[in-house]
């Protein structure tokens, strides 16, 4: 499998959309409730400083995605943040690893000085071990900050590193 990560098109919303989904469905990871429409996912995906999507180029497949977005404004304003989706069936492969190594370069091209996580699930045992085998450091931990889907409440970390 060859695996590219590049900006979205508008042609990559419907595949995007299912990833998204599938990920706030599955309710460990995303602290979003609400499944994206096309329209919502459009208007959602535009609104973000940086959205790239990871192509399978062998079948043409949107099997991953990332968004990049100020984690807060002014004086906090070059603290970038992002969340990543990976298609179950393609878990496992690097794409993850791809996803956020090439959002760690665009936040500095867009002068992000540093990627801040705020709410990785500490049951998400594989992005903790990305995040940290890529430098990111765990700096804190919110007990129970995060509900998901069946119900129980579990601790979250937050996570930073420097861009590239």
């Amino acid at each position: 499998m060859t695996v590219v990560v590049r900006r979205y098109t508008e042609a990559d919303l419907a595949a995007m959309c299912q990833v998204w989904n599938q990920v706030v469905e599955e309710g460990n990871a995303f602290p979003q409730t609400e499944l994206l429409t096309e329209e919502s996912g459009r208007e959602f995906f535009a609104a973000q400083t940086y959205t790239a999507v990871a192509e399978d180029t062998d079948t043409g497949s949107v099997v991953g995605l990332y968004i990049l977005h100020p984690n807060n404004v002014g004086r906090c304003g070059h603290i970038g943040n992002a969340s990543y989706a990976v298609d179950a069936s393609y878990r496992g492969q690097h794409v993850g690893e791809r996803l956020v190594r090439d959002c760690l370069a665009r936040a500095g091209e867009r002068g992000f000085r540093i990627l801040q996580f705020n709410a990785v699930v500490a049951s998400n045992e594989g992005a903790i071990h990305l995040y940290e085998s890529l430098g990111f450091k765990r700096v804190g931990t919110v007990p129970e900050g995060f509900l998901n889907g069946r119900g129980v409440y579990e601790d979250i970390h937050v996570f930073y590193r420097g861009a590239d």
